[in-house]
């Protein structure tokens, strides 16, 4: 097969989604398959909207053969205020009586802005038998790939990695609105098939009226012998930390619980609790100065590292004793993966799709989204209680060997590319 992959970054960014679609290609290469991956320059996941972020060279390179073509993310004036604005006039028109899809798809293109992403498709006549996008809130890259593949006549596959949110209904929440507006539901009614995460996802879809037999519930996978093999003891004397360690994995960011973390550990904190906190990922404005604001005596007992190698990352889930990533912007979690790969308990949010995930006193804990004194009182149990958290992360790890490597997973996803690839000729 010859496949196109559309994504809004890839390597050498990293994030759930980069992770995930490289592993893909990456197999791909290796069972004999080309795949090039058409993306954008953005290196700091705030280039999109700020252009005083990190961007990488665009144009061509490789990595494990596989193709890599970067296109310029492009910035209008004031883009920083623009780019939520289109957004939420996007989210206004969704909600809108008036069938305002054409509309939306229009202004959805400046959010990013990769008008040399859509020429290239529009231009190119390279062959292609199957393509694929990834990440439903950058629609505009995957509309451009949508309609190249209808022009070609060819497959389309999506990958919506959709944010359900914690309401009491998938969607509609105040964050999940904007991963669920009516022209991001059309282009995955459109798609050929829809490789969803969660049993949640897929009924979300269901009930917007994609066919059942266009969706695939596989999710993502690990493999354990890059996972494992960290040491904990390394990282400790590394750091100087004595005693239990809570930690989390990821972008630092209101959203993913990093703020309500840091108030539940100060809350046991005042309490005589002796963890340390340790934060590990990518750190977006919004977060420092949350940070720079917090008091003194908070700061000091917290170790914030942020965007680290994997090395360190290994290490880091070694000498963890708890994983607290309370989310309401995760359509799965392979941090929960990773770290119960190290038998390790981990506290996610009661958001959907996550609790299809962790299962709540089995092999972790869920709290509700931003409830900060549930979230202290989780921690505390899991701390208080080593046998049991012990026993939460051994089910936890049981799961992942039998169910979510990428051994298991990666044959599912190559089996639907076949099917639609073929049935195309």
């Amino acid at each position: 097969m010859r496949i196109l992959h559309i994504i809004q970054r890839y390597w050498p960014t990293q994030g759930g989604a980069e992770v995930y679609l490289r592993e893909i290609s990456t197999r791909l290469v290796g069972d004999g398959h080309s795949v090039t991956v058409a993306t954008t320059d953005a290196g700091d996941f705030e280039y999109f909207w700020n252009p005083r972020k990190e961007a990488l060279p665009s144009g061509e390179t490789q990595h494990h053969n596989v193709r890599i073509l970067r296109f310029p993310v492009r910035h209008l004036p004031a883009m920083g205020l623009i780019y939520p604005a289109i957004r939420r006039l996007l989210l206004l028109l969704s909600e809108c009586p008036v069938n305002a899809t054409a509309l939306q798809f229009r202004l959805a293109r400046f959010t990013p802005w990769v008008p040399e992403l859509w020429h290239w498709l529009e231009t190119t006549d390279e062959p292609f038998d199957l393509v694929a996008g990834m990440t439903i809130c950058f629609e505009p890259l995957l509309e451009a790939g949508l309609r190249f593949a209808q022009r070609r006549g060819i497959p389309f596959v999506i990958y919506p990695l959709t944010h359900l949110g914690a309401g009491e209904e998938p969607g509609k929440d105040s964050l999940s609105r904007f991963y669920t507006m009516s022209h991001q539901i059309e282009l995955v009614r459109q798609s050929d098939a829809v490789i969803a995460q969660t049993p949640a996802e897929r009924d979300f879809y269901l009930q917007h009226g994609v066919p059942p037999e266009r969706i695939h519930v596989i999710g993502p996978g690990v493999n354990p012998d890059e996972v494992l093999g960290g040491d904990g003891e390394r990282f400790r004397k590394r750091h100087e930390l004595n005693g239990p360690i809570v930690f989390t994995i990821t972008k630092m960011s209101y959203n993913k619980g990093v703020m309500h973390t840091i108030e539940a550990m100060a809350r046991l904190w005042s309490r005589g609790c002796t963890a340390h906190l340790v934060l590990a990922g990518d750190m977006l404005d919004p977060f420092r100065r949350y940070f720079q604001g917090l008091p003194e005596e908070v700061r000091k007992r917290i170790l914030l590292l942020g965007t680290i190698g994997d090395e360190e990352k290994r290490d880091l889930l070694a000498a963890g004793d708890v994983l607290v990533m309370p989310s309401r912007t995760d359509s799965f979690g392979i941090v929960y993966l990773e770290a119960w790969l190290y038998g390790k308990p981990v506290i996610g949010a009661q958001a959907w799709g996550i609790t299809d995930v962790i299962e709540d006193g089995k092999d972790g804990l869920l709290v509700p989204f931003g409830d900060i004194e549930a979230l202290a009182e989780a921690i505390a149990y899991l701390l208080d209680h080593p046998e049991k958290a012990a026993a939460m992360g051994q089910r936890g790890r049981a799961k992942v060997l039998s169910q979510h490597t990428w051994d298991r997973k990666y044959p599912q996803i190559r089996e639907v590319y076949l099917q639609l690839a073929c049935s195309s000729i």
